[in-house]
Parts: C-alpha cells; sequence; structure tokens
C-alpha cells in the first residue's frame, strides 16, 4: 500500500506543482513536511477513497503519513 499511497501523494503534489517525492517515512508530516494544505488533504482524501474504499479522516483528523497507513490497514 505504501507504494500506491506514493503515488497518490506525489499526484497531489504535481497538481500544486511541487516535485515528487522519493520516498515516505512513516513520520512525515502532511502539512509542514509534504506541504499540503486543507485543499490538499481533501483531494488526497478522495483519491485514497476512490483508490481503497476507505475514508482516511471519518472518525478523525491524520496528520501523517504512517497515521493514513495505520487507517489504512485496518481494513
Amino acid at each position: 500500500m505504501t507504494g500506491k499511497l506514493l503515488e497518490i501523494i506525489n499526484t497531489v503534489r504535481n497538481n500544486k506543482g511541487l516535485p515528487p517525492v522519493a520516498e515516505l517515512m512513516e513520520a512525515q508530516d502532511l502539512r509542514a513536511e509534504l506541504g499540503f494544505d486543507s485543499l490538499d488533504l481533501a483531494e488526497l482524501t478522495v483519491r485514497i477513497e476512490k483508490e481503497t474504499g476507505i475514508d482516511i479522516f471519518a472518525d478523525s483528523f491524520v496528520l501523517t503519513v504512517g497515521e493514513i497507513l495505520a487507517k489504512l490497514g485496518k481494513q
């Protein structure tokens, strides 16, 4: 799932005009380190849900890559 998440994150970054990231680390902060704002997080959520059927923000906010992976791993 990490490879697919990397692809989705890089799609959102590309749409924002940011360069792609080569790898993901669980501690990476979605806002501070990946440069996402609230619109980017909304796009990220929609893209992840489209791919996996999981709404990562359904029961709480996620702040890091690790939190996304944990939610995806629960399903």
